[in-house]
């Protein structure tokens, strides 16, 4: 097997794998790398938002707490 090298750490590893979004292709070693570049920040805490989030007009935030805390009103989390 030939290895690839992750675009976050650079480690060459030969389970690399690829993710492919907006007609981007990325390769990692990790899903903890996969997330530290694709994964969204949160508008308000700004963790990574690794589940389903909220969006409130065109924003996106890890839970409705922090979407509220912004001043959106009415958000409910994903359960």
């Amino acid at each position: 097997m030939t290895a690839e090298q992750c675009e976050v750490c650079g480690n060459e590893y030969d389970k690399a794998f690829q993710v492919t979004i907006s007609g981007q292709t990325h390769t990692f070693d990790s899903f903890e790398c996969a997330i530290h570049r694709l994964a969204p920040l949160c508008e308000h805490c700004r963790c990574r938002i690794v589940g389903h989030g909220v969006e409130v007009q065109g924003k996106m935030y890890c839970c409705a707490h922090c979407a509220e805390h912004v001043g959106a009103h009415g958000v409910k989390d994903r359960a």
